[in-house]
């Protein structure tokens, strides 16, 4: 099903019968309006300029030449020198026919597959996850998913910061307390806060706290059982969110900052090879082109920081990993520190020239009054909490529209809820700030997870009333809204692939809006029960959006 190919060899056909050379692959576009076509060719302005000719001539020129036989029904130029293309009915009916019971819907795996590093999550050790987290996990396990369906080998890595100053402050707090360990997480965060209050304003305790953490560092017996037992309970807590969140991460993906300890300090000493160490003020930098501020890979007390560890991550991910694509899913105040950390890498060789770097940067969940998402006092909300209130929304949106069991209101509640969180996020660019309102989320109207869940129930209810096994060789096509259904059906491959490139969930959610918004008008215009062509379609665009919704991560219901 590569409706595009089949297009542009056409149009390429009718460019070497109208003698026109081209320099460049022809680009074949989506139209903006249905009324104008299904597809648009917009190459005609650029070989107008270069041969100095008028656009819509050459554009005449090629649709005279156009075979109209089979795939192309109509052609039309249009504006200045587009040209309009609306396929035949009968190879929409070919292609839709093909991908009936089909459990990828024709959609193949990519030629070239990649392997891809998405290193996203990173939650706190100690604390809970927080409304910041919330971003980065749910954006790159979408990423991931959708990678892996494309047939991509991809490596999901959470880094998170395990080897620090809060744990010697953690170990000497609970030495003070008189406390060998705790398993509650709550108890480990009211420790830290009380950790850090004493390591702020008691010099001593200071002191214990980084001796403590250099203890950790040389591999000391109790201090390292201690410091595990923190990791261990931490990441329960983030397990239990996941798994609520309907997110792949698990243990095994944990590669914490713990794990390059060993290569910092080849790192230093690489660099130092390499010509791009300098000393300034007792510390190690490196000072790169056009940027005024250094980036600092060792301090003058021999410490070392974020950069340092993750040009280490950077090269373990290239040379033991063999990624092709490293993709960072890291919020957009980190813009400067990726980019001078992909040059750097790149520059000094531990990170091959033909790798791809991506910061796939995202802008910030936002209040209803436009401020940074907190609680009332200022303190930061606990993702658990924001999650458990959803699902409360939910299950007081949902309880009055039919009759459940105490047991399914609970299960259908969690699946609306946990939808309507991610899919508000995963429905805008990434980049752009968002107004987080659980009323406007969960609501059976407008662009919501809701409304595409209750679109497949309703489709699956259709299906169940027909009580057929739909088998038919050929789907028919026999108006124009039908025409458009298949067509966006058909047009999921590509919507995927354009995800995959640009590493935008959110064109996935607005194309599943649009279908499911197709499948109403659809179904309002149709009789669907007495005609296999129509069930057959219905059953093929309610696995359209299960499997969009699944690689966002999102559940369907099959009763709302």
């Amino acid at each position: 099903m590569k409706l595009k190919q089949q297009i542009s060899s056409v149009i390429n056909n009718a460019l070497l019968k109208s003698n026109i050379e081209v320099d460049n692959p022809i680009v074949i576009n989506e139209a903006t309006k249905v009324e104008f076509g299904d597809y648009q060719y917009n190459g005609v302005m650029g070989l107008a300029k270069k041969l100095r000719k008028n656009p819509r001539e050459i554009a005449q020129e090629v649709v005279s030449n156009i075979n109209l036989d089979g795939i192309i029904s109509k052609v039309e130029v249009a504006g200045p020198g587009f040209i309009n293309i609306t396929l035949s009915d009968d190879i929409l009916s070919n292609e839709i026919s093909n991908i009936l019971n089909n459990d990828r819907l024709g959609i193949s795996k990519i030629d070239n597959p990649s392997t891809i590093v998405v290193d996203y999550s990173g939650p706190n050790m100690a604390k809970e996850m927080h409304v910041g987290h919330l971003r980065s996990t749910i954006i790159g396990d979408a990423l991931v998913k959708l990678f892996r369906f494309l047939g991509n080998d991809v490596i999901a890595q959470n880094h998170i910061g395990d080897w620090g100053t809060q744990f010697g402050m953690l170990i000497a707090y609970l030495e003070d307390i008189g406390v060998e360990k705790s398993d509650r997480l709550k108890d480990l965060e009211e420790f830290y806060k009380n950790a850090k209050k004493r390591f702020d304003e008691d010099d001593s305790f200071k002191d214990r706290a980084r001796e403590y953490v250099v203890k950790i560092q040389q591999g000391d017996k109790h201090c390292l059982e201690l410091w595990k037992n923190f990791i261990d309970v931490s990441l329960a807590h983030c397990e239990d969110v996941y798994s609520l969140l309907n997110v792949s991460l698990t243990k095994d993906n944990v590669k914490p900052e713990s794990f390059y300890n060993d290569d910092l300090a080849n790192v230093i000493s690489d660099l130092d090879k390499s010509g791009m160490l300098e000393v300034s003020n007792g510390a190690k930098c490196i000072f790169l082109d056009n940027s005024e501020i250094p980036v600092i890979v060792q301090k003058g007390d021999g410490g070392y920081l974020y950069a340092t560890t993750d040009l280490s991550a950077l090269r373990y991910r290239n040379r033991t990993l063999k990624a092709n694509r490293v993709v960072y899913v890291v919020d957009a105040r980190q813009s400067q520190h990726f980019k001078d950390i992909f040059n750097i890498a790149k520059k000094s060789g531990f990170v091959d020239s033909d790798v791809l770097l991506e910061h796939i940067a995202f802008g910030t969940m936002m209040n209803r009054d436009g401020k940074p998402f907190k609680t009332r006092d200022g303190g930061t909300i606990k993702l658990v909490d924001l999650l458990n209130e959803s699902i409360s929304k939910a299950k007081n949106a949902i309880k009055e529209r039919d009759k459940y069991s105490d047991k399914e209101l609970e299960e259908v509640s969690k699946v609306v809820g946990i939808g309507a969180v991610k899919y508000a996020d995963l429905s805008i660019n990434r980049e752009s700030n968002y107004i987080f309102n659980l009323d406007k989320m969960i609501s059976f109207e407008g662009n919501t997870s809701l409304y595409l869940q209750y679109a497949y129930a309703r489709i699956e209810s259709i299906l169940r009333k027909s009580d057929k096994d739909i088998k038919i060789e050929k789907i028919l096509i026999d108006d124009d809204i039908t025409h458009r259904l298949v067509l966006m059906v058909l047009k999921f491959e590509d919507i995927l692939n354009r995800a995959s490139k640009d590493s935008t969930p959110h064109i996935i959610s607005a194309y599943l809006y649009e279908l499911a918004g197709l499948f109403m008008k659809f179904y309002e215009q149709n009789q669907i029960l007495d005609n296999d062509s129509r069930l057959a379609i219905s059953k093929i665009t309610s696995e359209t959006i299960k499997l969009g919704l699944d690689i966002l991560g999102i559940k369907v219901l099959d009763r709302i």
